[in-house]
Parts: structure tokens; C-alpha cells; sequence
């Protein structure tokens, strides 16, 4: 047997491998008398088919799994012998067709992409800006009285507020505004709260049961809020237009909870907050975590597209597309390939960057790290949910059961590895802080990610 590379250039190789009876033969004659033994053939007792039978009857698909199962163990050898990092996976090379009936050496080619070679400095030469969001007082009262709504009750209410729930039916209008015959007829829910247009939400606010008021649905929210005022599929949205009676039958108002200790222990467990004071300052703190999570993210984009530019990262991208049709689960054409490799490429380039940061600094990730972080996640769920909390034992293992999943594990480990790398950033980039307001953290998150 003999393996050996080409480098075609610095991402891209050829790896060759050559086979002689000697790498296959005595595999190959070990499964033919396996096939003998078992055989099942009228004329013959079991066992005893003559070997010439058995290899015209499956010989050549034996000789082609035992060649195939040899040429993918040797070349995944080569390369961890070798220690080639190579991107995706080798790709056969075309070549004239191989009769297996009748040849007894084989050699076979396929093509491979390197990944790239480069550098990358974490240090105070990047400077970055990270915003702060500063939470007053208003901020606190607006979450204090949200939080409070999602634990209170439910009742009827004459007139709406801005803030209501109204039961009602929609009723479609013709281009004179009366109703239209076979038009749309659908009793749905408006909550008022969801709708962002202040137009709407005056217009929907002073009415009581048995009002009518005409608005328009494709104008007062996404498509599956309108798909579910309307009772209608998707493929029926684009015909959804102009204006549309929505009768009210009922209005709905939560009332907020009691700011008690038994609304404190339901939230955050037995005496954990014993006051309305220590449950506002619970409140900032949580929004402050929240919004610093947020603003994480934000510098966390900034930092790719600056260390991706700065980088200068190279792919073997003919390479990459070639191999990215071959792997695709789904058949795809050149062209979606073509158009989606931008993106596909900057993800990869990000990926490859991480990677090098992780290993370069050290940032070890444990399995004790990991529990953990799913048990706080575990807690902060069920404390949003109102739920009682575990015992230690509990719920660590509930944290062990959601790692089973591959994808939550992956998920979490992510998570962490984020922390550590914004750890690192914060440590070693040069960051000058900019407290904002709320709604100035809106318009300037808004703005970057355009």
C-alpha cells in the first residue's frame, strides 16, 4: 500500500492511495468464507457451495466493501498521522471508471482543503466601545408593574384601556364598507399590549362591548398575528387588505398582583425578598444582568467583524463549495451554493478565529462548569415560572438529564464559552463604556445591525 500528498497550493492538497491485492486479498477471502459457511443454495448442503459459485454471486460487492472500508481507514489514518487540519471532508476525484471486476491494483485520489494558516492579537491595540444601559426609576416601575400583571387575575372590564384584551369578531368590507358577501368572518383576541402602532391602540382604547370599529388587520401587526386574528392560511395572507369591522364582545383586564410576601415567595422561594423596597432593587438587578447579556452580544459582533477584517483569513473556497454540495442532506444546485457562501464563509472564518482564541488562552471548559450553569438556568426558569425550587440533588440531576441532549449540550457549552471569551475581550481590549438609556440602547442595537 502506498498513501502520499500533493500540495495543488497552501489550502488545497491531493491525497493517493494505492492498493494491491496484498492490502486486500486475505479480507477479502475471510468474508467470501463466511458467505460459504452461510450459504443457503438448492442442490448444495450448507456450507458446502464451491467458492467459484460464491464469488459469481457476490465477489465483486465484497472486493468493493472491503477495498472501500480499507481506502477510508487508511486515509483518516494518514491525516491523524500526519496531523493535517483539513476543512469538511476528502473528496473523491474524478477518474476513469475502475473496473473491480477485473482490476487488481486500484488508486485513488481525492481532493482535500487545508485550513488556512494566520494570526490574531488580543490586546489593548483594538479599541471598542461597549454600551451600558442605565435603569431609573421608570424603567423599574415598568417591570415591577409587568411582572406583576403576569401573576395577577383576570377580570371583565365596561370600557378598554391600552392595555386590554379584547374578544371580538372581524368582519371584511367591501370597497364601500359594508360587509362583504363570503368575505373573512372570525372571532379572534386582540391584545392590545402586543400592538405597536399608537394609532390603533388609541382608536381600540374607550370601547365597550358591542362597539364596532373599522381598522386594518394587514396594516396593525407581523404575518402570524395577522393569520391568527383572521383564521386564514399563509398562502392567503398577500390577499388580505383594506378595512374590516371588529365588533367587540368582551374586554378582559389583569389586574396586578399584590406586592405581598406571597407574591415575593412565589417568584424568588421563602423569604428570599421580604419587601417591595428589596423587590425593586431584584428587579434593577435582573435588568441590569439582562441588559448587560444584551449588550455582550452586541459587542460580541463588533469584535468579529473587527478581528475577522483584521485577520485576513483565506479559504480554499472552490473546495469548500464543491464539498458543501456533496454534504448537503437535500440536493442542491451550484447556483444556492453560490448563493449562500458568503455567509456560509464568514461563519467558518468566525469559527476558525474562536477556536485559535480558545486554544491559544486557555479558556478549558469543565463538565462541574457546565452542571452548573445549567442549574442556574434550570432555577431562573422555573423562578419565571412560579414554580417551587429543588434541593441541590434534585436539581443537579435535572441538569445531567438535559445535557443527554446533544443539542442543548451544545448549546450550553456555547453559552459558557461566550462568557469566557467576553471575560477575555473585557480583560485584554481597550473598552470605553457608554451608559445610555433605554430607548437609546434600542435605536443604537437597531442601528448596528443594519
Amino acid at each position: 500500500m502506498e498513501v502520499t500528498r500533493k500540495d495543488i497550493d497552501k489550502l488545497n492538497a491531493e491525497i493517493t492511495v494505492k492498493l494491491t491485492p496484498a492490502d486486500y486479498q486475505d479480507k477479502v477471502d475471510a468474508v467470501l468464507k463466511q458467505h460459504r459457511k452461510n450459504a443457503s443454495i438448492p442442490g448444495f448442503r450448507k456450507g458446502m457451495v464451491p467458492m467459484g459459485v460464491i464469488k459469481k454471486q457476490v465477489g465483486t460487492s465484497v472486493i468493493v466493501e472491503e477495498v472501500n472500508k480499507i481506502l477510508s481507514d487508511e486515509l483518516y489514518k494518514y491525516v491523524a498521522d500526519n496531523k493535517i487540519d483539513m476543512l469538511g471532508n476528502p473528496i473523491p476525484k474524478q477518474q476513469d471508471r475502475i473496473d473491480f471486476t477485473t482490476q487488481k491494483d486500484f488508486e485513488f485520489t481525492y481532493e482535500i482543503g487545508i485550513t488556512p494558516i494566520f494570526e490574531i492579537e488580543i490586546s489593548d491595540k483594538h479599541k471598542f466601545e461597549k454600551l451600558v444601559v442605565k435603569v431609573d426609576d421608570k424603567l423599574i416601575d415598568q417591570n415591577v408593574n409587568e411582572i406583576a400583571k403576569r401573576y395577577g387575575k383576570m377580570e371583565n372590564a365596561d370600557t378598554s384601556n391600552a392595555d386590554d384584551m379584547l374578544y371580538g369578531k372581524f368582519q371584511e368590507l367591501n370597497e364601500k364598507g359594508e360587509i362583504k358577501e363570503g368575505g373573512i368572518y372570525n372571532s379572534s383576541v386582540l391584545n392590545l399590549a402586543s400592538l405597536t402602532d399608537k394609532k390603533i391602540i388609541k382608536k381600540l382604547t374607550g370601547v365597550k362591548s358591542g362597539d364596532t370599529v373599522v381598522i386594518q388587520p394587514a396594516e396593525m401587526g407581523n404575518a402570524n398575528l395577522v393569520k391568527s386574528w383572521l383564521g386564514i392560511e399563509a398562502e392567503d395572507l398577500a390577499a388580505v387588505n383594506g378595512d374590516y369591522n371588529f365588533t367587540v364582545e368582551k374586554i378582559n383586564r389583569m389586574l396586578p398582583a399584590d406586592l405581598n410576601q406571597e407574591f415575593f415567595d412565589k417568584l424568588y422561594g421563602q423569604d428570599v425578598i421580604k419587601s417591595e423596597g428589596e423587590f425593586r432593587d431584584k428587579v434593577k438587578e435582573e435588568l441590569e444582568n439582562s441588559f448587560k447579556s444584551n449588550a455582550d452580544q452586541l459587542f460580541n459582533r463588533e469584535v468579529q467583524d473587527t478581528l475577522i477584517e483584521k485577520a485576513k483569513v483565506e479559504l480554499p473556497d472552490e473546495f469548500l463549495k464543491r464539498w458543501l454540495m456533496v454534504a448537503n442532506d437535500k440536493p442542491v444546485t451550484r447556483e444556492q451554493i453560490d448563493a449562500e457562501y458568503d455567509q456560509y464563509a464568514l461563519g467558518l472564518k468566525w469559527q476558525l478565529i474562536e477556536n485559535k482564541i480558545i486554544k491559544e488562552n486557555g479558556l478549558e471548559m469543565s463538565r462541574d462548569a457546565v452542571v452548573e450553569h445549567t442549574k442556574m438556568l434550570i432555577q431562573q426558569q422555573m423562578a419565571g415560572m412560579g414554580q417551587n425550587f429543588m434541593d441541590d440533588t434534585e436539581l443537579t440531576e435535572t441538569a445531567n438529564r438535559v445535557l443527554q441532549n446533544q443539542d442543548e449540550a451544545r448549546q450550553l457549552y456555547e453559552q459558557l464559552y461566550q462568557q469566557k471569551l467576553i471575560a477575555l475581550y473585557n480583560e485584554k481590549f481597550n473598552i470605553k463604556e457608554k451608559a445610555v438609556s433605554y430607548d437609546e440602547f434600542v435605536k443604537l442595537a437597531e442601528a448596528k445591525r443594519k
